[in-house]
């Protein structure tokens, strides 16, 4: 949930470190640090974000040929410059991402040997530890390894000691981290974005590596203590991916690529003639032929897709599906099913609660895994036995759009091929239904022109401080996942219920200055739903209508209605994510806040 960049180099690094950390800030933004060695260890910190930290290293003339930075998302300690990253102890400098879990008796210990505390992280008593290590005459590599065998938690750390201004030391455990190889120069970093400036040769560590990176060679140790080589990939991540373009924010620009985003994720499943199994691995036919459920594990709008996913699985495939919030399923006693396909969810394949959930399932005898995730070189991807890319490119705006929708897709793919390899898609049935996927991006393109009406209904909704979203059947967890957008970027408390849910409670909320939003595609519960909706009219509740182009839905006295083009129902509710998130956007523009980093929030979720 925070960034990390170092450089060693024959040239200046602070531009470099500087540039990395604007990359790296929809990571964490609430503070921000570099560290450089220059004859002696220099260091500036700013709180807030990296734009002053910028504007002090130029005031200080802050130069150096090898450094760490790091943009900060704050765990233990409020946002400030003294708890802000690079700590420092002596002339060792340390970056971290992550939670040490044992911080306490680490620090009781140090202090016992002298060391003294200037903030409330976690992260200082390792700037202490490998000091005290090096102190006793090890070497800075050495000093690293011996601290990080003490340490419980996760971590991914960067060191620099002005004793040896040559090599910079990294290590990683349950948090990413990668090295970037140049030319007589070589980086790390927590995510491949902040090194596209420099080099596009990336070796990916393993959990528990620790690595000596030098002008001319990196050495790379693994848990073990054995000197292993891991394998280098080039990125084909084009840098202008990253870059704001024309845009006003990272958010609309990524609502605005999802027609894009999906016909790349689609672009080997749905241009054939049939569904086949081998898009999710060359081992998935074998494993699909055994699984008789499906156990989907995800957090916040992956678990919305997972929820979505069950509805298609059921329907389509005739396999049971439980979806599991995961962080809470690793602490509670489940039954686990050596048959069930577990399929875990996540846009970083880095979150901490899902990886976690993963190696549980695995523990309790469940082998069928397959992650379905946007980075190819993640955690998930390398610790799934099959695997799905989303093929969504960067996505920066801390609430997920393209991801999600991204994500749909694939697991409407994962559902259609379970349905075929099950007997219950004939030929004709299945030249349909790819049909409809080819026409998945059309319908999305058409989806994003309802915006101004959305920024039409945001300008009511941003007068308000609470909403509810109203779902049937499958487009109930839509309403949730537009909920959830407009709670993280609008800051408007919106909650979501299943509409038939709405006369068990949440309608003594009802009045009007409630506003209710509702999802109506015409399908078999839209009758159903209508009724849902004249309660609401019935309290003086103002209603804000998606409805399909023929379900009916007429505006009138406290009903506003945006109807949507025709598509292939099974599509729908892809295409009804959309304008949830136009409106939440809307919104929170009106409402003056941060889109892209709505506050207390940050992108990957690396820590519990």
């Amino acid at each position: 949930m925070c960034g990390i960049v170092a450089a060693v180099a024959r040239r200046n690094v602070v531009p470099i470190l500087l540039e990395g950390l604007r990359r790296l800030e929809y990571r964490g933004y609430d503070s921000a640090g570099v560290a450089v060695i220059n004859g002696s260890l220099r260091r500036v910190r700013s709180c807030g974000r990296v734009a002053q930290l910028e504007r002090l290293a130029g005031e200080q003339h802050l130069e150096g040929m090898i450094g760490i930075g790091h943009t900060r998302w704050a765990t233990h300690g409020v946002p400030s410059e003294r708890n802000a990253h690079p700590h420092v102890s002596g002339g060792v400098s340390v970056v971290h991402n992550g939670i040490i879990e044992n911080h306490e008796a680490v620090r009781g210990a140090l202090r016992g040997k002298g060391y003294a505390f200037s903030s409330d992280t976690d992260t200082e008593v390792i700037a202490h530890l490998v000091h005290s290590k090096i102190s006793s005459g090890m070497n800075v590599f050495d000093g690293v390894r011996a601290a990080v065998a003490e340490l419980e938690g996760a971590y991914a750390i960067a060191v620099v000691a002005a004793d040896d201004p040559s090599r910079l030391v990294v290590a990683r455990r349950g948090a990413p981290l990668l090295l970037g190889i140049g030319e007589g120069e070589n980086f790390a970093a927590s995510d491949t974005s902040a090194l596209l400036q420099v080099t596009r040769r990336l070796i990916y560590l393993e959990e528990g590596d620790c690595a000596e990176v030098a002008l001319q060679s990196v050495r790379i140790v693994d848990a073990r203590g054995h000197v292993v080589e891991r394998p280098l990939k080039v990125s084909r991540l084009a840098a202008e991916a990253i870059e704001l373009g024309a845009y006003r924010h990272y958010m609309h620009k990524e609502i605005f690529e999802q027609p894009a985003a999906v016909r790349a994720t689609l672009e080997s499943a749905a241009n054939g003639h049939l569904l086949a199994p081998e898009f999710f691995g060359a081992t998935a036919a074998e494993s699909f032929e055994h699984i008789d459920s499906c156990l989907i594990l995800a957090c916040g709008t992956s678990y919305h897709a997972g929820v979505v996913a069950r509805y298609w699985l059921e329907k389509l495939a005739g396999l049971p599906c439980n979806v599991e919030i995961a962080s809470e399923y690793r602490y509670r006693d489940t039954v686990p099913n050596s048959r069930s396909l577990v399929v875990v969810i996540s846009q970083s394949g880095e979150t901490a609660d899902t990886l976690a959930a993963l190696h549980q399932a695995h523990r309790l005898g469940q082998p069928n895994s397959l992650a379905i995730c946007n980075v190819a070189e993640s955690a998930l991807t390398r610790n799934a036995k099959l695997k799905f890319l989303t093929r969504a490119g960067p996505e920066i705006g801390v609430a997920s759009t393209k991801a999600f929708t991204a994500q749909l897709t694939a697991l409407l793919v994962l559902a259609l091929t379970l349905a075929r390899l099950r007997g219950r898609l004939t030929k004709e049935h299945e030249a349909q239904m790819l049909e409809a996927l080819r026409a998945l991006p059309a319908a999305l393109a058409r989806a994003l022109r309802v915006e101004p009406q959305m920024a039409a209904w945001a300008a009511k909704f941003a007068r308000c401080e609470h909403a509810l979203f109203l779902g049937r059947g499958v487009h109930y967890p839509i309403a949730m996942e537009g909920a959830l957008k407009l709670k993280e970027i609008s800051y408007i408390h919106a909650e979501a219920y299943a509409a038939g849910e709405l006369k068990h409670g949440p309608l003594a909320l009802v009045d009007r200055n409630m506003p209710v939003i509702a999802i109506a595609p015409r399908d078999a519960l839209l009758d159903k739903l209508k009724s849902n909706l004249q309660e609401v009219r019935a309290r003086g509740g103002e209603l804000y209508v998606l409805a399909d182009g023929d379900a009916g839905m007429r505006e009138g006295d406290g009903i506003h209605v945006v109807r949507l083009h025709r598509y292939p129902h099974l599509l729908s509710p892809v295409v009804t994510a959309v304008p949830l998130q136009l409106l939440a956007y809307h919104a929170a523009l009106l409402r003056g806040n941060d889109v892209d980093k709505p506050r207390n929030l940050a992108k990957s979720v690396t820590v519990e």
